[in-house]
């Protein structure tokens, strides 16, 4: 069997093809030929089709499986990677962090915290399933203790990073809210480590406390870590000269829960003009 095509002009110039399946045989010792089949309405993929089978008719598996007649490689995922870049643009955090080694690795701890949360060392292992190459200049060396080292540059360049953020946003501050979490930890080797009133209920275990400042729209100005056995009330007043003296701000108003601002930390706002 065979693919015969044809074609022919019509008396108004328009020209039509004609693709018949034909068979050739012998007749009284003559070489005769029949079509089979008119496949002159078929898509021109499904007569290819039947070309090809025709061509392999003697060994059709030659022509394989469709699935054995493709590859499929999954490549890096690029588009959370590139979506966290770009809003960590317009946040400032990039320009906050610099260009150096140091800053593309604390960009990379941010981006895998959210994509997902876990240790540093499955931040280093999102590097083979995320884009990271394709948006930071990050190539080699990239392993948890160079990321451990990374959190102890933040920790020397926090001030500076978050006046940074802070100096991006124009608009001036007029409202501060202020709160104090505690966390708690599972060795005792920390400078800050002590006991004290442990929110997360472990029993033996020393914590650390953590106050955190933010603006009237939710976004975080700056955060502060103390020891373990420190008293709310206790760590207000760093807040207060945050605002005045680093930031610059004048004619606050704080607002806090009754456990974290009394009748002394009141007065302490009313000195510098605050509310």
């Amino acid at each position: 069997m065979f693919i015969a095509r044809s074609k022919f002009k019509t008396k108004s110039g328009k020209i039509y093809e004609s693709v018949l399946l034909r068979e050739s045989y012998r007749e009284n010792g003559q070489v005769k030929k029949r079509t089979v089949a008119n496949l002159s309405r078929c898509s021109e993929e499904e007569i290819r089709a039947i070309e090809l089978a025709l061509t392999h008719k003697h060994d059709l598996s030659r022509l394989g499986s469709f699935s054995d007649s493709l590859s499929i490689k999954e490549g890096l995922s690029i588009g959370g990677v590139w979506v966290i870049y770009e809003v960590a643009k317009k946040l400032g955090i990039v320009a906050a962090l610099g260009a150096s080694r140091n800053g593309q690795l604390a960009l990379w701890q941010i981006f895998a915290r959210v994509l997902e949360q876990g240790s540093r060392l499955s931040a280093v292992r999102l590097g083979t399933t995320y884009a990271m190459t394709s948006v930071l200049s990050l190539k080699k060396g990239l392993n948890e203790d160079a990321l451990y080292r990374n959190l102890a540059w933040l920790a020397n360049r926090q001030t500076f990073i978050e006046d940074n953020l802070f100096a991006k946003n124009k608009s001036p501050k007029t409202l501060f809210l202020y709160d104090v979490t505690s966390s708690y930890l599972e060795g005792t080797e920390n400078a800050l480590a002590d006991w004290g009133y442990n929110r997360d209920e472990k029993k033996g275990k020393m914590q650390i406390v953590v106050g955190l400042l933010i603006d009237e729209e939710g976004s975080p100005i700056a955060t502060e870590v103390f020891k373990g056995n420190t008293n709310d009330l206790s760590t207000f007043h760093s807040q207060v000269e945050k605002a005045r003296a680093r930031f610059g701000c004048r004619n606050v108003t704080f607002v806090g829960d009754r456990g974290m601002i009394k009748s002394g930390q009141i007065e302490d706002l009313k000195k510098h003009g605050f509310h």
